[in-house]
């Protein structure tokens, strides 16, 4: 029988641990510190002992009080979407994972509290084994991220070998991945990057050709990159950007942008526009695992905070120009 948390010996699984929480809606000065219970888990969940947390803009929205149903949360709020980490416990009903297993996982508003913890209680469905090459900070950087990119490249565009794909806002998390997942379908990438430096990080990752999209003419550069129009634009930044982004598709083209771009692409006649959203299951996770892998995906880590600097965290994401991820090192 599997190992559960009631089980499992007293010294293994704490009953207190050390987590980062928010008491009220604010700033990165609401991260406070705090001892909680360690969740406790149900038959069909896993917990995990955490090592890395990310960090990321959705982080800071659930802080400043969004939240997706749109009703205040119970406090103290766990803040973390993903991170990565050593199955501690699991439930009665797990079997495809068990204790000591190195995992990676994504759940979005966790309902037993986030990843910015010593441990999380997930969902064993949202949960993975860390992919082969791949070590606990970068695999703890990539769940949502890596979901976010591959479904938007494979599922929301379709993207096909042969085809130019424009990236836009390609030097963040979500984006460097991005790039490399569209280079791997076999396709042509373009790509709008912050600053000089975002420009030669998104070229090393194997877009073709690339520009700062805060000083550049976007348009004009991707019409010299494919004269008769790019087939597809995946954004991860709205505004004017992408809209110029959007002027250089051919006829027929296609555009995708996960839900919270914003502002939204306007809808114009003869360009297809979805949104999506990352989904994450046992077929999500085993699709990105074999990317992860085949791509032999490079991870930039923009920072690196200890869990108890969550609030510097936060106001390094505030302050922009955050080329790859950030992450907390909980272990």
């Amino acid at each position: 029988m599997p190992a559960t948390q009631d089980t499992m010996p007293a010294a293994t699984v704490p009953k207190t641990m050390v987590a980062v929480a928010i008491d009220e809606f604010g700033g990165p000065e609401v991260l406070k510190v705090h001892t909680l219970k360690v969740p406790v888990l149900d038959k069909h969940e896993v917990l995990i002992a955490v090592h890395t947390a990310g960090v990321g803009r959705w982080d800071a929205d659930m802080r400043e009080g969004w939240t997706p149903d749109g009703e205040v949360p119970r406090f103290p709020l766990v803040l973390g979407t993903d991170g990565s980490g050593v199955i501690a416990a699991t439930g009665s009903r797990v079997r495809r994972l068990k204790v000591d297993d190195l995992v990676y996982s994504y759940s979005f508003y966790n309902p037993k509290g986030g990843f910015y913890a010593q441990y999380v209680a997930v969902a064993a469905e949202k949960v993975a084994h860390i992919p082969g090459g791949m070590d606990r900070e970068h695999a703890g950087a990539i769940p949502t991220t890596g979901l976010t990119a591959l479904q938007g490249i494979d599922d929301a565009l379709g993207v096909k070998s042969g085809e130019t794909v424009i990236i836009h806002g390609a030097s963040g998390g979500v984006g460097t991945l991005a790039v490399q997942f569209a280079k791997w379908r076999g396709a042509k990438v373009f790509a709008t990057a912050s600053g000089a430096d975002g420009v030669a990080l998104v070229r090393q990752l194997g877009a073709a050709a690339a520009v700062d999209g805060r000083h550049e003419d976007i348009t004009a550069a991707a019409r010299a990159f494919a004269p008769n129009g790019a087939d597809a634009v995946l954004g991860f930044a709205g505004g004017d950007g992408l809209e110029r982004c959007i002027d250089a598709l051919r006829e027929g083209g296609r555009v995708a942008y996960p839900n919270g771009v914003e502002p939204e692409p306007v809808k114009r006649p003869g360009v297809e526009i979805v949104s999506y959203d990352a989904l994450a299951g046992v077929r999500e996770f085993n699709r990105l695992t074999r990317a992860v892998e085949e791509t032999k995906l490079k991870v930039p880590i923009a920072a690196a905070f200890p869990l108890a600097e969550a609030a510097r965290a936060h106001e390094r994401l505030a302050a922009g120009h955050v080329l790859g991820k950030i992450v907390l090192r909980v272990r």
